[in-house]
């Protein structure tokens, strides 16, 4: 096979697959001898991530490079869109802040955009044997079509064929898969080589009839078709909604030994993969709650991260929420409150934003449950860091995205010394926490990924409740990446996958 190829996915919709589909892919390619790279022209995500040398983009990206063992970049992502709110947005580009844009203002500046999104591919395609480019959405969006970037036409630039992925769990996968190729252009309906059918549950023999039919109605043959699994940890598609994410997990012989965590899912929360770690902890339930009532009583309460601070910090006032923590903080006395970077800052005693960073108001009472002050700057910090917890000595690593620059009042201990930024030596006190520990927040993003610092954070739960300690499980990515490669290449008709990727387009 000769070098320099490209493979475009595309979805059917939203949270079809369309991501665990490319990490897959890109460990398969990798597994076969390819040096791959992952590559979304533009990607609409509040759960992003921080590469080394301190850019922004989309975390399924960072995912995808990590399944092809490469350093993520920002050219594997050079548009990043972090909605504001349901008229506006941030947008990344190349992994810096460029602007704040409404839907048209950004719609104009596409024309631009499209510049250096082929510049970011071009380089990935000099520099990787296979590109595998991820669409967004749906590419059968007719009120986009004119101004795409993500979809056909970045597939055509790339010269990509493209297979279209549908989630045969939601339903109707065959009026999908058909409905999405009748609205594409003549051009556009060529390019499409392959299908995969994804997330099947039952016995494949059920799906004959309607297979032979796809394949008759549109000359495209079926690759696959992908199981539904449970039991591989891969981080969530953006689209994913939270509330589909309840944990049912009841490993434990004893339920009065599970731990209650009860994450607010704000109205712009971001990175909620900070918690998929724990998410998947024997002693953990984890559940996100969007009101006072689905509280109920959790040993841990975490705010997370947010696109807009402000606005969901009224949120929590106007839902009752806010109310809600504060009783169950003076109920509860073992109950641990725990707030991460938009979180951390809501925790304090105030905001100020006198540059209208992100809101016209110049300063925001807190919810006042830690004795910290922020203030919002145009600058951005991001940045990956090594850092040490001071109660304990445990070593994390995480990333930094923030405006805000926190400060501590009376009253407060720092959790973590910052040991390294962006690759350097440094020591700089980081987070704040009360006195007995119960309430504390910090910026770092990806905190409880490191097995050692989240079992002493659970445990110190457990030991407020009189329940037994419990050692330390550990996560494996790379054979997480290595389980879903061999489902999917099971399940995949490579053979004819490798000749589509050779003939091109």
């Amino acid at each position: 096979m000769k070098n320099k190829l490209a493979l475009q996915i595309c979805g059917t919709g939203s949270g079809v697959g369309k991501s665990v589909i490319a990490a897959a892919l890109c460990r398969i390619f990798l597994q076969d001898g390819f040096r791959t790279s992952p590559f979304k022209a533009q990607n609409m995500a509040l759960n992003s991530y921080v590469t080394r040398d301190g850019r922004e983009i989309g975390r399924a990206q960072a995912v995808q490079a990590q399944a092809a063992r490469v350093e993520p970049s920002a050219d594997m992502n050079p548009i990043l869109i972090k909605p504001m709110s349901d008229r506006k947005a941030q947008i990344i580009l190349k992994g810096k802040p460029l602007a704040n844009m409404s839907v048209y203002e950004y719609v104009e500046y596409k024309r631009e955009a499209k510049k250096e999104v082929l510049a970011s591919f071009n380089r990935l395609s000099r520099e990787y044997d296979i590109v595998v480019i991820e669409g967004a959405g749906s590419p059968a969006e007719i009120n986009l079509r004119s101004h795409d970037i993500v979809n056909m036409e970045m597939a055509k630039r790339a010269h990509a064929p493209v297979i279209l992925v549908g989630d045969i769990d939601k339903g109707g996968v065959f009026a999908w898969l058909v409905g999405t190729l009748e609205l594409l252009s003549r051009e556009e309906k060529t390019m499409v080589k392959g299908f995969i059918i994804n997330k099947f549950r039952g016995d494949k023999r059920l799906l004959r009839p309607g297979i032979k039919f796809l394949e008759k109605k549109t000359g495209i043959k079926v690759l696959g078709v992908i199981p539904y699994f449970k039991d591989i940890r891969i981080p969530e598609e953006d689209a994913v909604p939270l509330e589909k994410r309840a944990d049912s997990k009841k490993s434990m012989a004893n339920l009065e030994e599970l731990l209650d965590i009860a994450v607010v899912n704000l109205p712009h929360i971001s990175n909620f993969t900070d918690f998929d770690a724990l998410e998947n902890e024997p002693d953990v339930t984890l559940r996100y709650v969007s009101s006072a009532p689905e509280l109920g009583s959790p040993d841990v309460v975490i705010i997370p991260g947010t696109k807009n601070t402000i606005f969901d910090l009224h949120y929590l006032r106007r839902s009752g929420i806010a109310e809600a923590i504060r009783r169950l903080q003076l109920e509860n006395p073992s109950l641990c409150i725990t707030g991460l970077c938009g979180g951390y800052q809501m925790l304090g005693e105030c905001i100020y934003d006198e540059d209208s960073t992100e809101s016209a108001k110049k300063e925001t009472r807190g919810l006042r449950l830690l004795p910290v002050a922020t203030v919002f700057k145009r600058k951005k910090i991001l940045s990956q860091v090594r850092a040490r917890e001071i109660a304990s000595g445990t070593t994390v690593s995480g990333y930094e995205i923030h405006h805000g620059r926190t400060r501590m009042l009376n009253g407060c201990l720092p959790v973590f010394r910052v040991t390294e930024r962006r690759g350097k030596k440094t020591s700089a006190l980081e987070g704040a926490s009360l006195e007995n520990g119960r309430v504390w927040g910090t910026y770092l993003h990806g905190v409880f990924d490191a097995d050692g610092f989240r079992r002493i954070f659970l445990n110190r739960i457990r030991h407020g409740k009189g329940l037994r300690l419990l050692g330390s499980s550990s996560s494996d990515p790379d054979r997480e990446f290595d389980k879903l490669a061999g489902l999917v290449r099971k399940n995949l008709n490579l053979k004819l996958l490798y000749k589509i990727i050779k003939k091109g387009v």
